[in-house]
């Protein structure tokens, strides 16, 4: 009587583990790969020591 309603609610549970593991694996396998291009977009733009002017400011006399 209570078998199918039980069953109902451990296969729930059990799925619902299942997507919030295989998530929080794709979403740590994301930052990971998002941290590392990052960095090497930060290797590819100028060099801290070069001053970069903004396009259409006025130069001050």
């Amino acid at each position: 009587m209570l078998l199918w309603p039980a069953v109902t609610l451990v296969g729930f549970l059990v799925l619902t583990a299942l997507v919030i593991a295989m998530g929080t694996s794709t979403t740590a396998r994301y930052e990971r790969e998002r941290a590392a291009a990052g960095t090497v977009a930060r290797r590819e733009t100028a060099p801290s020591g070069v001053a970069v002017e903004p396009v259409g400011m006025a130069q001050v006399a």
